[in-house]
């Protein structure tokens, strides 16, 4: 075991808000398993550790892969003793395409990702947090404000978002006799290199095509940072993130 304090395991860790997100809570002084596809990219976030805060691990995962994500989480285990939290951040997203020009391939990668890589790494989470000790610990759900209202073109994006949902409000059901949190984190606009093309102008639902705000993506991390230090027996059930100026509030 390399550490005993709070322990996270941050996915999507390699880049925009996972990277910060898992910046925040090391400096913070949680130890933190990093899990996304590129081990270059958890390396350089690892790299990046604040001086005196808790410990980087590195476990290169593809989170739609069952055995991959299984052998992160007990590397984790097996180094920190326990998870105190989850962020379920790594998603992806299709090409903008009408739905009936959607295939059915690129469907089926977005699925994996964005719905059943959060459920297999809350799976997990959940197998380690009923048997530690103290028991118990909280996930957190990156849902996008697409969990929410959708943008034109973006189907499986949305409807694997929406799906999210479904999954927070059940895992905060089945464990809260286990004293597992679940929260939900519907961020808009962050500034990361996802979002830099609304710099330039995105499309919006009357066929326009506009330039929209973005908001410092620290302010993901502060959120984030402040849910996982409550107490588990207080929960941020849902938090909409977004930036104040975006076309979300009466969008269409």
């Amino acid at each position: 075991m390399i550490g005993n304090s709070r322990v996270a395991m941050v996915t999507g860790a390699g880049s925009g808000i996972g990277r910060a997100v898992a910046l925040k809570l090391q400096a913070d002084g949680f130890d933190v398993a990093l899990l996304g596809r590129r081990i270059a990219e958890l390396e350089k976030t690892a790299a990046d550790a604040a001086s005196g805060g808790g410990r980087f691990l590195v476990t290169p995962a593809d989170v739609s892969d069952e055995t991959a994500v299984h052998a992160a989480f007990e590397k984790a285990r097996s180094a920190f003793g326990r998870l105190d939290l989850l962020f379920n951040n790594a998603g992806t997203f299709t090409q903008g395409v009408p739905l009936e020009d959607l295939p059915l391939e690129e469907w089926k990668r977005v699925v994996d990702v964005n719905l059943t890589g959060p459920f297999l790494c809350a799976r997990e989470a959940i197998r380690i947090m009923k048997a530690q000790t103290p028991r118990g610990g909280r996930i957190i759900n990156n849902g996008s404000i697409s969990a929410q209202v959708p943008r034109p073109f973006s189907a499986a994006y949305t409807a694997t978002k929406h799906a999210i949902t479904g999954l927070t409000k059940s895992i905060s059901l089945d464990g809260r006799a286990d004293n597992i949190a679940c929260s939900q984190i519907d961020i808009g606009n962050a500034a990361t290199d996802v979002t830099a093309k609304m710099a330039s102008g995105i499309l919006q639902a009357d066929g326009r095509v506009m330039v929209e705000p973005r908001m410092d993506v620290a302010h993901v991390a502060d959120a984030v940072l402040y849910i996982a230090n409550l107490p588990l027996d207080a929960n941020v059930q849902f938090m909409t993130l977004m930036a104040t100026g975006m076309p979300f509030i009466g969008r269409g």
